[in-house]
């Protein structure tokens, strides 16, 4: 099973209700194709960076999920198929991503260790040599 991140941006023009009953419906496409949902991450209307279908906000949306790819192609299939949602966008993370990134943060919190090793016994042979 792969990992994804699908965002996508609803049109602002939709009543609430009917944005929330979307999310769902989109929700529900992931669990129905024996996905996992990860993490739903709501952001609100923001302001586009450019007018999309004469729209200068946008609804923003954030899944995080696991599944097989029949579940971000059923999820993209339903995207082009409904006027709400403006665009959309679908990533494969790799496992070797969130590897890659903790390696790179280990050197940093060592680097930092070594920073603080060094400040302490700067402090500690300056204090003797006031004595």
């Amino acid at each position: 099973m792969n990992h994804y991140e699908t965002a996508f941006i609803i049109a602002p023009n939709l009543p609430e209700e009917e944005t929330s009953a979307l999310i769902n419906q989109l929700a529900e496409v992931i669990v129905s194709k024996n996905g996992q949902m990860i993490k739903q991450d709501l952001w609100g209307k923001r302001r586009l960076a450019y007018p999309i279908k004469k729209f200068n906000e946008g609804f923003y949306v954030f899944f995080t999920y696991q599944g097989a790819p029949a579940v971000s192609a059923e999820l993209e299939r339903r995207f082009k198929q409904t006027d709400a949602v403006l665009r959309f966008m679908t990533i494969r993370k790799d496992s070797h991503d969130s590897v890659a990134g903790q390696k790179r943060a280990k050197p940093k919190a060592a680097e930092a260790a070594r920073k603080n090793e060094g400040e302490n016994q700067a402090q500690s042979s300056s204090s003797e040599e006031v004595k």
